[in-house]
């Protein structure tokens, strides 16, 4: 069940009716976002609903046990660390086994047979659940929450669930921590104040990044060129590179404002998981602004406790690397993924080792000059690495930006409306947040009825300005 189709307009519509009017009756209200959750998620395939089940109550007794053998101050003990490791270990036992098992065992049945070994690998050909590696993600923050005296007591089975099972970040983010959901359950404002106009504006807005601007690059020249290169000259694949960094930034961020907004709409509020990330000056500021809720828990999770920078400056570096190889791994089993994060790793460890060595010196070229160039250099290695994380192999991404250097080939899909979209895409991200804000304000004073008429006429010129047929969000596959 997709966002910008028919079947989701009318499940949100009996769900928003239903919370709407079951608001002031908590528990009521709970077990009604769960059923709903539970179709939402089931509509792909029932089957994967044991899987959550099964994730939601693995990972509420586990955390639990975590809570109830801290001491009574809050303190670790050897027990509670143990069973942290071992919800760790649960958990990234199943997401390995239906993410990556294939992965691996095709990899190594492959250097056995580069060594003259021949060997029949077991290839399962497993489907992967959709948003696995989201709620996964969650219910291990969860437990380590915990672990560190970080609750004053567990969620109870039902919350947890609710938590969990979420159906408006369940299956592509944003990683929201049960810190910033569960709190909500109890606070949830009177059901006639409803946020109409920010979730509105959202909604529209994500909207038209997916179905006008991420639909428009994919089909105009993203998809053509990545998949026949050899086709295509230099000019094409230069502006089917930078279509697809638009792309994944419209189709991405579409999602999660769409998701902010509906769930908005019920009452909660996620945390912002994008803020103009192709403005950054450096590939550090690119992942403070970009996909910000995994880059927190990268950061929480992975990073600190490997040591972060408390170490000394190979530690740091080393720590660096394996975090953004991780990151890589996560989003895909397959070796183009760990390129995307060997590449943002690398470049996350020569920024710092530059700054360190040219700290106190100066150009002497121009302020504006210098973040010209520093916005021109981080923007173009985002880009080479999304060659990698759009190409199906490694060798994929190779022929396609060797075609870069090519004599000749079609330039087929650059156009004048082309470049301005990319080119406007891109320019959008520096208008100051103020101006946006102050629409929302102005829009707030609309009656309902003149904002549900607003966003209903939004979405039909959306509808007619997108493509025929919408393609799944980009990170439903992760």
């Amino acid at each position: 069940m997709l966002f910008p189709t028919v079947d989701f307009a009318v499940f949100f519509l009996v769900v928003f009716t239903g919370s709407w009017l079951l608001r002031p009756y908590k528990i009521a209200w709970r077990w009604f976002i769960l059923a709903s959750s539970c179709v939402f998620y089931g509509w792909w395939d029932w089957n994967y609903l044991m899987l959550l089940f099964l994730s939601i109550g693995i990972n509420w007794f586990l955390g639990l046990a975590v809570f109830r053998s801290l001491t009574p101050e809050g303190e670790r003990t050897d027990a509670s660390r143990w069973i942290v490791r071992i919800a760790v270990v649960v958990n990234l036992g199943i997401l390995g086994y239906f993410k990556y098992f294939d992965f691996f065992v095709s990899t190594i049945a492959d250097k056995m047979r580069s060594i003259g070994i021949s060997v029949d690998a077991p290839i399962l050909n497993i489907i992967l659940p959709i948003g696995i590696s989201f709620f996964t993600f969650q219910a291990i923050s969860y437990v380590i929450d915990i672990g560190r005296g970080q609750w004053r007591k567990p969620l109870t089975l039902l919350d947890f669930a609710v938590y969990l099972s979420f159906f408006a970040h369940l299956v592509a983010g944003p990683i929201v921590r049960a810190s910033e959901f569960a709190p909500q359950l109890d606070e949830l404002p009177d059901p006639r104040y409803v946020r109409s106009a920010e979730a509105f504006m959202l909604i529209f807005r994500g909207m038209f990044k997916k179905v006008v601007i991420s639909s428009f690059l994919a089909v105009q020249i993203v998809d053509p060129v990545f998949a026949n290169p050899n086709a295509y000259g230099p000019m094409a694949v230069l502006w089917a590179i930078y279509a697809y960094a638009i792309q994944i930034y419209a189709d991405f961020s579409g999602y999660t404002d769409i998701a902010i907004g509906v769930a908005l709409l019920l009452g909660i509020r996620f945390p912002q998981n994008f803020d103009s990330p192709y403005i950054a000056l450096s590939l550090q500021d690119f992942w403070s602004r970009w996909h910000m809720t995994l880059s927190r828990w990268l950061r929480d999770y992975l990073y600190i406790p490997l040591g972060g920078n408390r170490g000394s400056k190979a530690m740091t570096y080393r720590n660096l690397f394996l975090v953004m190889i991780i990151g890589g791994l996560w989003h895909g089993a397959n070796w183009t993924f760990v390129v995307w994060g060997a590449i943002h790793g690398s470049y996350l460890v020569a920024e710092r080792i530059v700054k360190a060595k040219w700290k106190g010196h100066e150009l002497g070229l121009p302020p504006l000059l210098v973040k010209a160039m520093q916005w021109f250099l981080v923007f173009n290695v985002v880009c080479l690495a999304w060659v990698f994380f759009r190409a199906t192999s490694v060798d994929e991404a190779f022929t396609l930006l060797g075609r870069l250097f090519a004599s000749s080939g079609s330039a087929a899909g650059v156009s004048l409306l082309l470049v301005f979209v990319i080119v406007a895409s891109i320019a959008s991200q520096f208008v100051p947040q103020r101006f946006p804000q102050k629409a929302e304000v102005w829009f707030a004073t609309w009656a309902p009825a003149l904002q549900i008429a607003a966003l209903a006429g939004g979405l039909v010129l959306v509808d007619a300005l997108g493509p025929e047929g919408i393609a799944p969000f980009i990170y439903f596959q992760f």
